[in-house]
């Protein structure tokens, strides 16, 4: 099979939103208003996007952007300053904890371990602090504990937010098909259940014709 080479100008941009990508904690938080770093990144590349919203990053991660672009961050030094927040990660009061699954489910990069009607826990080296857990639980059993610098491997938080973002999208494709192939069935019996109808119908006619 033969490849179908990009042009030289969607390669450049692929190579950016890659090298900004690089450059992005990876919280995967929606802090920026994307959904993940990824998309951010793009936003960027593509359109220009500010430099300046992504709070987890703080000015390291506002400094490194500009320098890659080029751009003056000075002026955007002292607001997110006052953004930045220190690293932390998620902490469940397991003893409060009623199983309703809706964290796990939250969860950008599958951090948190449990099972409907069972206690969840968060595992500690992948939890990237976004957040993003805490508002969802119903009975308020999770707090953020800060910390003095992140624990997670960037790279790590990468591949497991978009291991997770391919298998959801391969359900929702099966879960499609699945919907297809019953329209399909019910479209089928319909019309055989309308054929035999016809087929009685004409049976009648044919048997008072006959009299």
């Amino acid at each position: 099979m033969k490849l179908t080479k990009l042009p030289r100008f969607e390669r450049g941009l692929m190579k950016r939103v890659d090298e900004i990508d690089a450059l992005l904690p990876q919280t995967q938080c929606g802090q920026c208003s994307y959904a993940g770093c990824l998309p951010y990144a793009e936003a960027i590349a593509e359109r220009e996007e500010a430099i300046n919203r992504c709070p987890p990053g703080g000015v390291k991660t506002l400094k490194a952007l500009a320098e890659l672009l080029g751009k003056d961050a000075q002026a955007m030094v002292i607001e997110m300053e006052k953004q930045e927040k220190p690293s932390s990660i998620a902490y469940i009061r397991e003893a409060e904890c009623i199983g309703c699954t809706k964290c796990i489910q939250a969860c950008p990069v599958d951090a948190i371990l449990g099972a409907a009607k069972q206690c969840h826990t968060v595992l500690i080296q992948e939890c990237t602090g976004c957040g993003l857990c805490v508002e969802p639980c119903p009975v308020d059993c999770i707090d953020m504990m800060p910390l003095k610098a992140p624990v997670y491997q960037i790279q790590k938080a990468r591949q497991r937010f978009h291991a997770r973002k391919n298998r959801l999208e391969k359900i929702k494709y099966q879960i499609k098909q699945k919907k297809e192939a019953l329209s399909t069935q019910h479209t089928y019996v319909e019309a055989a259940v309308a054929r035999a109808k016809e087929k009685k119908i004409a049976r009648t006619f044919s048997a008072r014709a006959n009299k």
